[in-house]
């Protein structure tokens, strides 16, 4: 029988299952009826036997000096390079040969019984499959705490992580280091003479020391939740509800100043603290409210008061300088006269006119 093995590809002639010799590119003649069969390999693929290992090839020089070998051993992998491109990664350890007549195969060793990804390009850890590694990003403005079976191990800056998925168990905690406003909503606190009130509050804080808080604290912002709410809860409780609507411009700063002193147990720094609302229960609202109207409607008759005792002593000092000056009494009864004739058109008693003769006497 005879078979052609073209130029891309190599021949591996057996008899009898056992590798005889190298076929190269051209005719040639197997003889089945002698238990001869043949096998073709690709030179663009790895050279693979489904009748021998590899082993067993490379004892032939002739193969040996026509393939490019690499041996990976247990705990690393391969990244297996073409005319000096990336092309794929070798993750079990064993031999590998790959024919060397048209393209240039390379390979860089990688030990992944390490820890973290080291000295690799981001170009060779894209070609990684990522079931053998695990990626951990630290955001900006954050930090990273790094630990490794449970144990801490260090900080990590903002940026991109890379870390084997060996036998070792990697976790990675972000904690935000910039300013941030925990708002304390519907807390209800009752006030010295036991007026139930509802109270909003908002606090700003930033994180100091992220390794300690995270080492120290469990759940730590519970823990500082709880701080503030007993800090107004020690304020209101001192006052009654009606000495505490006097005090409330106080409430942010005293919670603050006891905030304050519980940055160093906290490991964080208060920077700001404000009251935003207070909300009355609704029979205390209803009676607030009606204290109000009261109130106003009282400020309205005072003024109402007010100006009509004005007008009462107005109209008596004019009186005053009418009585004691007949001159302006009469330029007052003229006024007024003149004032009737311009409103009414024509007004008439019997034969005569009283207009027209109101008229003669103005201009008289």
């Amino acid at each position: 029988m005879k078979i052609i093995i073209k130029e891309n590809e190599r021949g591996l002639l057996f008899k009898n299952g056992t590798y005889r010799r190298l076929l190269m590119p051209g005719k040639h003649r197997v003889r089945p009826l002698f238990g001869e069969t043949y096998e073709v390999s690709n030179v663009y693929n790895s050279v693979v036997s489904a009748n021998v290992d590899i082993a067993a090839l490379l004892n032939d020089s002739d193969i040996a000096s026509k393939v490019t070998r690499v041996d990976v051993p247990d705990g690393h992998i391969a990244i297996h390079y073409e005319d000096r491109r990336i092309v794929g990664v070798l993750q079990k350890a064993g031999t590998y040969c790959y024919w060397n007549c048209f393209r240039e195969h390379e390979f860089e060793l990688i030990d992944i019984s390490e820890t973290e990804i080291v000295g690799l390009k981001p170009a060779q850890i894209a070609m990684i499959p990522m079931n053998l590694y695990t990626k951990i990003e630290v955001p900006d403005g954050e930090v990273g705490l790094l630990f490794i079976d449970g144990k801490y191990e260090r900080e990590l800056k903002s940026g991109s992580y890379y870390f084997w998925n060996n036998m070792r168990r990697v976790v990675c905690r972000n904690v935000d280091t910039r300013a941030q406003q925990l708002d304390i909503s519907g807390q209800e606190i009752l006030s010295a003479d036991k007026v139930s009130l509802r109270i909003n509050f908002v606090c700003t804080y930033r994180i100091t020391d992220a390794v300690k808080i995270v080492g120290n604290l469990k759940d730590y912002q519970s823990q500082i939740y709880t701080v503030i709410q007993l800090a107004l809860r020690e304020y209101v409780g001192k006052f009654r509800f009606d000495e505490l609507l006097e005090h409330k411009n106080s409430i942010a700063t005293f919670v603050l100043n006891q905030l304050q002193l519980k940055h160093e147990s906290l490991f964080v720094e208060f920077t700001n603290a404000g009251l935003k609302d207070i909300v009355l229960p609704g029979e205390i609202r209803d009676i607030m409210n009606t204290v109000l109207v009261a109130e106003k409607n009282a400020q309205a008759n005072v003024i109402a008061r007010r100006e009509e005792v004005a007008s009462t002593r107005s109209l008596l000092n004019t009186a005053k300088l009418m009585e004691e000056n007949s001159t302006l009494y009469k330029l007052k009864e003229l006024e007024y006269l003149e004032k009737i004739c311009d409103k009414v058109g024509n007004i008439s008693v019997g034969n005569g006119s009283i207009l027209g003769e109101l008229r003669e006497i103005l201009n008289s």
